[in-house]
């Protein structure tokens, strides 16, 4: 054999005993979920197919193991003044049990990663970060922790289920007194779930099918599995992967880190104008401010597609006479809608909704135009 299938072979096997699991891994390989590397871990793609899955999710309800994602613990009396400093978006006017979507804007402009932020309680706070950042998100906290706030990472003892739909609620609701209908979006609330105690039970789903992420030890995941399962079962409840999951929020117009968002793209760009308050000081502030102010060179924008394509990643954006104005930055086929969409940034000319443009795929000049989000209408 060549030398090189050697060290290709050494480097491939080296990865999957590097790779990280969830608690419910080998729950996904049992259950013969197709497997694959993601953000570091070893994480379940799809189960019984990609359409099938969207479709439960949208129709009924579906579990996504999600535990890969980042958390870390904020606490102590500059706790908020921290966190006001490294986030876009105003922390402030939180109260307890209340969440907020955000961004830690980096030093040149573009975007760290975006957040949920969550308030416990007064100098108590929980951040949840992108899997494949944690470690870059931690480091870039911790460099503005200059008053002494209490950080602690519990990314690794955490597990995270979201379970989406319409019958979500129904099937959860069994198995807490927790009033899941009295919870807002955006809003969490702490109590018992399935006997567990202080089980974070949040309203923050990234599906736009409404649902509920809960938040838990490690040492629950199996017995919180099987019992959500067998809660749904009435309902037909399935186990989702990160395929659907994709498919799904693209349809509701949702970022994803690496994708639409990214160290190069600021928030007014990428349409986040809306988690950007000027009325606090935070990184590259004035920066972004004056963006707002004087309008920027691109704009991320929802198409869908008019000829016969699928757009995907890193696909360039024409115009008609062939000239490239930007790059779809995600796509895919909708099997809610039956048609295919994308998202890209275009310059700012051609951001209107109903302008003409071309992906080009394979060298050939397909026709979208550009559109609303979110795409699936409520």
């Amino acid at each position: 054999m060549p030398a090189d299938f050697y060290f290709t072979t050494f480097v491939f096997l080296n990865k999957i005993k590097t790779m990280k699991s969830t608690a419910l891994s080998n729950k996904h390989i049992s259950l013969g979920a197709k497997m694959v590397p993601f953000a570091g871990y070893n994480m379940p793609v799809s189960y019984t197919g990609l359409n099938d899955e969207h479709m439960a999710v949208r129709n009924s309800v579906g579990v996504f193991d999600v535990s890969h994602m980042g958390e870390f613990i904020l606490k102590g009396e500059n706790a908020l003044d921290l966190i006001q400093r490294v986030t876009s978006n105003d922390a402030s006017v939180l109260t307890d049990g209340k969440a907020q979507y955000s961004c830690l804007p980096n030093a040149s402009g573009g975007i760290v990663d975006d957040l949920i932020v969550y308030k416990i309680a007064d100098a108590h706070y929980m951040l949840v970060v992108n899997a494949s950042n944690i470690d870059k998100d931690w480091n870039w906290i911790k460099s503005y922790n200059t008053k002494g706030v209490d950080m602690k990472n519990i990314s690794d003892d955490t597990s995270l289920l979201a379970i989406q739909g319409p019958n979500a609620i129904h099937a959860l609701q069994k198995l807490t007194e927790v009033k899941l209908a009295d919870i807002p979006y955006y809003g969490f609330a702490r109590g018992k779930f399935n006997g567990v105690d202080q089980v974070v039970i949040s309203n923050t789903g990234y599906t736009g099918a409404g649902g509920f992420e809960l938040y838990f030890e490690n040492a629950q995941a199996e017995n919180m599995w099987n019992a959500i399962f067998e809660a749904g079962k009435e309902f037909g409840i399935k186990s989702i992967g990160l395929g659907a999951r994709d498919t799904l929020r693209l349809e509701m117009g949702f970022c994803l880190y690496g994708n639409d968002i990214d160290d190069t793209t600021s928030p007014i760009e990428a349409g986040l104008g809306w988690i950007t308050k000027f009325t606090k000081d935070f990184t590259n502030r004035a920066a972004i401010e004056a963006q707002k102010k004087n309008g920027v060179t691109r704009k991320l924008v929802g198409f869908e597609m008019i000829d016969r394509g699928i757009p995907r990643h890193d696909y360039q954006i024409a115009d008609a006479v062939g000239k490239v104005i930007g790059k779809v930055t995600s796509g895919t086929q909708s099997p809610s809608l039956g048609k295919a969409i994308g998202l890209g940034y275009v310059t700012p000319e051609f951001a209107k909704n109903d302008t003409e443009i071309y992906i080009l795929i394979r060298d050939k000049a397909i026709k979208a135009k550009v559109c609303k989000i979110p795409f699936l209408k409520k």
